[in-house]
Protein backbone atom coordinates (compact mmCIF):
# COMPACT_ATOMS: atom_id res chain seq x y z
CA UNK A 1 0.00 0.00 0.00
CA UNK A 2 0.68 3.54 -0.83
CA UNK A 3 0.92 6.35 1.77
CA UNK A 4 1.77 9.83 0.53
CA UNK A 5 3.48 12.48 3.25
CA UNK A 6 3.27 16.32 2.86
CA UNK A 7 6.47 17.67 3.79
CA UNK A 8 6.69 20.36 0.87
CA UNK A 9 5.39 23.25 3.81
CA UNK A 10 7.78 26.67 5.22
CA UNK A 11 6.76 25.21 8.26
CA UNK A 12 6.35 29.65 9.06
CA UNK A 13 4.72 28.74 12.65
CA UNK A 14 8.48 27.05 13.89
CA UNK A 15 10.66 29.82 12.74
CA UNK A 16 13.61 30.30 12.65
CA UNK A 17 14.18 26.71 13.35
CA UNK A 18 12.33 26.06 9.79
CA UNK A 19 14.28 28.56 7.92
CA UNK A 20 17.61 26.23 7.86
CA UNK A 21 15.32 23.03 8.51
CA UNK A 22 12.17 21.23 7.13
CA UNK A 23 9.80 20.91 9.51
CA UNK A 24 9.42 17.32 8.89
CA UNK A 25 13.58 17.19 9.77
CA UNK A 26 12.56 18.62 13.22
CA UNK A 27 14.20 16.29 16.27
CA UNK A 28 11.77 14.22 18.69
CA UNK A 29 13.96 12.19 20.92
CA UNK A 30 17.02 10.81 18.94
CA UNK A 31 15.35 11.04 15.73
CA UNK A 32 13.29 13.58 12.87
CA UNK A 33 9.34 13.43 13.14
CA UNK A 34 9.40 12.08 10.04
CA UNK A 35 10.96 9.20 10.61
CA UNK A 36 8.92 8.63 13.58
CA UNK A 37 5.59 8.49 10.93
CA UNK A 38 7.54 6.61 8.60
CA UNK A 39 7.71 3.72 11.05
CA UNK A 40 5.03 3.16 12.24
CA UNK A 41 3.60 3.28 8.31
CA UNK A 42 5.93 0.68 7.95
CA UNK A 43 4.57 -1.56 11.05
CA UNK A 44 0.98 -0.82 9.45
CA UNK A 45 2.29 -2.27 6.20
CA UNK A 46 2.55 0.77 3.74
CA UNK A 47 5.48 -0.50 1.35
CA UNK A 48 5.94 2.59 -0.66
CA UNK A 49 5.97 6.45 1.09
CA UNK A 50 6.15 9.40 -1.53
CA UNK A 51 7.38 12.52 -0.04
CA UNK A 52 5.90 15.64 -1.53
CA UNK A 53 8.64 17.88 -1.13
CA UNK A 54 9.44 22.00 -2.13
CA UNK A 55 10.92 24.03 0.58
CA UNK A 56 14.18 22.61 1.23
CA UNK A 57 13.75 19.71 -0.32
CA UNK A 58 17.27 18.85 -0.85
CA UNK A 59 17.31 18.02 3.03
CA UNK A 60 15.01 15.51 2.77
CA UNK A 61 16.14 13.87 0.39
CA UNK A 62 19.34 13.63 1.71
CA UNK A 63 18.38 11.78 4.95
CA UNK A 64 15.97 9.28 3.76
CA UNK A 65 17.11 8.25 0.74
CA UNK A 66 15.64 5.47 -0.89
CA UNK A 67 14.20 4.81 2.15
CA UNK A 68 16.47 2.09 3.68
CA UNK A 69 17.14 3.25 6.47
CA UNK A 70 13.46 2.92 7.85
CA UNK A 71 12.79 -0.37 5.61
CA UNK A 72 10.74 0.79 2.91
CA UNK A 73 10.64 2.29 -0.65
CA UNK A 74 10.89 6.34 -0.54
CA UNK A 75 10.16 8.48 -3.71
CA UNK A 76 9.54 12.36 -4.32
CA UNK A 77 7.41 14.20 -6.13
CA UNK A 78 8.47 17.91 -6.12
CA UNK A 79 6.11 20.67 -6.12
CA UNK A 80 7.59 23.89 -8.29
CA UNK A 81 5.53 26.24 -6.69
CA UNK A 82 3.07 25.48 -3.21
CA UNK A 83 -0.36 23.81 -4.45
CA UNK A 84 -1.98 23.89 -0.86
CA UNK A 85 -2.59 20.28 1.07
CA UNK A 86 -4.17 18.68 -1.57
CA UNK A 87 -2.60 19.84 -4.66
CA UNK A 88 0.39 17.93 -4.45
CA UNK A 89 -1.91 14.38 -5.07
CA UNK A 90 -2.33 15.52 -8.44
CA UNK A 91 1.14 15.01 -8.99
CA UNK A 92 1.58 11.53 -7.71
CA UNK A 93 1.29 8.91 -10.48
CA UNK A 94 0.33 4.99 -9.96
CA UNK A 95 -2.66 6.26 -7.04
CA UNK A 96 -4.70 3.49 -8.59
CA UNK A 97 -5.64 1.60 -5.20
CA UNK A 98 -6.27 3.22 -1.66
CA UNK A 99 -3.76 4.99 -0.31
CA UNK A 100 -2.91 7.43 3.02
CA UNK A 101 -2.36 10.11 3.21
CA UNK A 102 -0.18 12.61 6.37
CA UNK A 103 0.95 15.87 7.53
CA UNK A 104 4.76 15.39 7.48
CA UNK A 105 4.66 16.61 11.09
CA UNK A 106 2.65 14.79 13.28
CA UNK A 107 3.31 12.79 16.31
CA UNK A 108 0.54 10.32 17.61
CA UNK A 109 0.27 7.21 19.18
CA UNK A 110 -2.58 6.13 16.19
CA UNK A 111 -2.91 2.75 14.61
CA UNK A 112 -2.59 3.34 11.09
CA UNK A 113 -4.02 0.00 10.15
CA UNK A 114 -7.05 0.13 11.99
CA UNK A 115 -7.53 3.51 10.45
CA UNK A 116 -7.45 1.72 7.10
CA UNK A 117 -9.29 -1.27 7.98
CA UNK A 118 -11.83 1.48 9.34
CA UNK A 119 -11.69 3.08 5.99
CA UNK A 120 -12.74 -0.20 3.98
CA UNK A 121 -15.07 -1.32 6.03
CA UNK A 122 -16.95 1.88 6.12
CA UNK A 123 -16.66 1.79 2.10
CA UNK A 124 -16.09 5.41 1.96
CA UNK A 125 -14.29 7.64 -0.99
CA UNK A 126 -12.86 9.35 2.04
CA UNK A 127 -11.75 8.92 5.71
CA UNK A 128 -10.57 11.78 8.20
CA UNK A 129 -9.17 10.53 11.77
CA UNK A 130 -10.30 13.20 13.76
CA UNK A 131 -9.77 13.83 17.36
CA UNK A 132 -11.37 15.67 20.56
CA UNK A 133 -10.39 18.95 21.70
CA UNK A 134 -11.71 22.07 24.10
CA UNK A 135 -11.07 25.60 22.97
CA UNK A 136 -11.48 28.04 25.90
CA UNK A 137 -12.32 31.46 25.01
CA UNK A 138 -10.60 33.77 28.09
CA UNK A 139 -13.17 36.45 27.24
CA UNK A 140 -16.72 37.14 28.03
CA UNK A 141 -18.21 36.43 24.84
CA UNK A 142 -21.73 38.16 23.85
CA UNK A 143 -24.53 36.58 22.01
CA UNK A 144 -26.65 39.04 19.72
CA UNK A 145 -30.19 39.14 18.50
CA UNK A 146 -28.80 39.64 14.52
CA UNK A 147 -28.38 43.19 15.46
CA UNK A 148 -26.52 45.14 18.30
CA UNK A 149 -28.36 43.87 20.84
CA UNK A 150 -27.70 41.43 23.21
CA UNK A 151 -29.79 38.65 24.05
CA UNK A 152 -27.04 36.46 26.01
CA UNK A 153 -23.69 36.49 27.51
CA UNK A 154 -21.21 33.57 28.38
CA UNK A 155 -18.58 34.15 30.86
CA UNK A 156 -15.35 32.30 29.47
CA UNK A 157 -16.68 29.23 27.72
CA UNK A 158 -15.07 26.43 26.53
CA UNK A 159 -16.60 24.79 23.07
CA UNK A 160 -15.99 21.37 22.13
CA UNK A 161 -15.02 20.28 18.50
CA UNK A 162 -13.82 17.02 16.22
CA UNK A 163 -10.50 18.20 14.54
CA UNK A 164 -8.59 16.67 11.47
CA UNK A 165 -5.44 15.04 12.59
CA UNK A 166 -4.22 15.57 9.42
CA UNK A 167 -4.22 11.84 8.60
CA UNK A 168 -6.71 10.74 5.78
CA UNK A 169 -7.19 7.55 3.80
CA UNK A 170 -7.94 8.19 0.11
CA UNK A 171 -9.83 6.01 -2.80
CA UNK A 172 -8.63 6.75 -6.05
CA UNK A 173 -11.69 8.25 -6.97
CA UNK A 174 -10.98 11.28 -4.98
CA UNK A 175 -8.28 12.08 -7.67
CA UNK A 176 -10.81 13.48 -10.28
CA UNK A 177 -12.06 16.28 -7.80
CA UNK A 178 -8.38 17.69 -7.75
CA UNK A 179 -7.28 19.44 -10.51
CA UNK A 180 -4.05 19.08 -11.70
CA UNK A 181 -0.94 21.23 -10.34
CA UNK A 182 -3.39 23.57 -8.95
CA UNK A 183 -3.68 25.06 -5.60
CA UNK A 184 -6.34 23.54 -3.43
CA UNK A 185 -6.79 22.45 0.13
CA UNK A 186 -7.94 19.80 2.15
CA UNK A 187 -11.01 21.22 3.59
CA UNK A 188 -12.26 22.54 -0.40
CA UNK A 189 -11.95 18.72 -1.50
CA UNK A 190 -14.18 17.38 1.33
CA UNK A 191 -16.46 20.49 0.39
CA UNK A 192 -16.74 18.99 -3.19
CA UNK A 193 -17.20 15.74 -2.03
CA UNK A 194 -19.73 16.03 0.44
CA UNK A 195 -21.02 18.45 -1.92
CA UNK A 196 -21.14 15.62 -4.63
CA UNK A 197 -22.89 12.97 -2.32
CA UNK A 198 -19.63 11.15 -1.89
CA UNK A 199 -18.97 9.51 1.59
CA UNK A 200 -16.47 11.09 3.59
CA UNK A 201 -16.60 9.48 7.37
CA UNK A 202 -14.78 10.71 10.03
CA UNK A 203 -12.36 7.98 12.54
CA UNK A 204 -12.53 8.82 15.92
CA UNK A 205 -9.31 8.67 18.14
CA UNK A 206 -8.73 9.26 21.52
CA UNK A 207 -5.01 8.68 22.16
CA UNK A 208 -2.15 10.43 21.97
CA UNK A 209 -1.99 13.32 19.04
CA UNK A 210 -0.11 16.29 18.69
CA UNK A 211 0.71 18.79 15.20
CA UNK A 212 3.67 20.14 15.65
CA UNK A 213 2.55 23.75 14.31
CA UNK A 214 3.64 25.80 17.03
CA UNK A 215 7.13 25.87 19.16
CA UNK A 216 4.93 25.35 22.31
CA UNK A 217 3.40 22.15 20.76
CA UNK A 218 6.84 21.08 19.36
CA UNK A 219 8.51 21.40 23.40
CA UNK A 220 5.80 19.75 24.39
CA UNK A 221 5.90 16.64 22.11
CA UNK A 222 9.72 16.38 22.92
CA UNK A 223 8.72 15.55 26.41
CA UNK A 224 5.93 13.29 25.37
CA UNK A 225 8.32 11.39 23.47
CA UNK A 226 10.46 10.82 25.77
CA UNK A 227 8.20 9.53 28.26
CA UNK A 228 5.82 7.31 26.26
CA UNK A 229 8.56 5.90 24.01
CA UNK A 230 7.32 2.54 23.66
CA UNK A 231 3.78 3.38 22.63
CA UNK A 232 4.83 5.49 19.60
CA UNK A 233 7.08 2.82 18.95
CA UNK A 234 6.55 -0.49 20.08
CA UNK A 235 8.68 -3.07 19.66
CA UNK A 236 11.22 -0.61 17.65
CA UNK A 237 14.99 -0.93 17.89
CA UNK A 238 17.58 0.67 16.06
CA UNK A 239 18.65 -2.99 15.05
CA UNK A 240 14.99 -3.63 13.26
CA UNK A 241 15.49 -0.62 11.06
CA UNK A 242 17.96 0.18 7.68
CA UNK A 243 16.39 -3.02 6.26
CA UNK A 244 16.30 -3.25 2.39
CA UNK A 245 12.76 -1.34 1.39
CA UNK A 246 10.43 -3.26 -0.47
Amino acid sequence: MKAIILAGGKGTRLAPYTKILPKPLMPIGDMPILEILLHQMCRAGIDHTILTVGHLAEYLRMFFQNGQRVGMRITYSYEDKPLGTAGPLSLVPGLDDTFLVSNGDVLTTLDIADLIAFHKTEKAVATIAMHHRQVKIDLGVLQLNGSHEVNGYIEKPTYDFMVSMGIYVFDPSVLRYIPHNRYLDFPDLVQTLIADQQKVIGYPFDGYWQDLGRIDDYEEALQDFEAMRDQFLPGFSRKMSGTTPH
